[in-house]
């Protein structure tokens, strides 16, 4: 067991913990839906969806320490699984996910100096991030779509720059994406294809805090695994991307790291 003095302590350090745990439980419920939902097996015992600080997620018993070390999340959740619709047991899922972040959030929160109004703080933090839900039932408005295209990524040998994308640049189809961050667009396969842009790229979030795309906004895309990342998520700014050849995503290091 952790030691309390180990635990996160400040704002900062609560809200970065938060942050992870809430992004392996994004990529738990979008990107690795399937996954997630075989290993949530009714004919199992009692099982819990964890987000760890380490950005992964896990399906597991319960712990069996009593009382726990940080508050639980819900239990069984796999015992509902057959019984309802998938998507209304993803976003029932979800719903008890936000309740446990907080929970382990204000748990950690509890010594926080109310005369300073860290809590208030805290949670407007964690508020200006979408929910779980929110992410899952796609209640967030989305205002544009990066184009993710593969072919682009092989006639330029990576992902070329993370870049903001213009409204004309989302729309075009085989929009290649120069050294400098820029995509170059042909206006005659944009006029062409437009018409099935929508039905190609699907809704677009970030593989750390879930959140949808939004054109004003620095994004980053990973060249092993082809996710989609706010620049400030990763901790990338535009000057330092400049630099970069391959990007590889937090997540895509810490399995190679693994692997080693």
């Amino acid at each position: 067991m952790a030691s309390i003095s180990s635990s996160p302590r400040t704002v900062e350090e609560i809200f970065k913990d938060y942050t992870a745990r809430r992004a392996g439980l994004v990529r738990a419920l979008t990107f690795d839906v399937d996954n997630f939902y075989s290993q949530c097996d009714p004919e199992k015992e009692n099982l819990c969806l964890y987000g760890h600080s380490n950005e992964l997620w896990e399906v597991t018993l319960p712990a069996e320490e009593v009382p726990p070390e940080l508050p639980e999340p819900a239990l069984g959740i796999n015992f509902a699984r057959d019984g309802m619709q998938r998507k209304d047991w993803l976003s029932l899922v979800a719903v008890h996910s936000d309740c446990w972040l907080l929970s382990v959030s204000f748990y950690f929160g509890a010594r926080l100096n109310r005369n300073e109004r860290s809590r208030k703080r805290l949670f407007s933090m964690i508020n200006d991030l979408p929910s779980l839900f929110e992410v899952v039932t796609g209640r967030k408005p989305v205002k544009d779509k990066p184009s993710v295209d593969s072919g682009s990524k092989a006639r330029n040998n990576a992902k070329v720059k993370s870049f903001f994308l213009s409204s004309s640049q989302v729309s075009q189809k085989h929009s290649r994406r120069s050294l400098d961050g820029q995509a170059k667009n042909n206006s005659k396969l944009m006029d062409e294809n437009y018409g099935d842009e929508e039905d190609e790229h699907g809704e677009t979030i970030c593989g750390t805090c879930g959140g949808t795309y939004n054109s004003d906004e620095f994004w980053i895309g990973c060249d092993i695994c082809e996710r989609w990342y706010h620049g400030k998520c990763v901790k990338i700014t535009p000057a330092k991307a400049e630099s970069i050849k391959h990007y590889k995503c937090p997540s895509c290091c810490t399995k190679k790291g693994r692997q080693q």
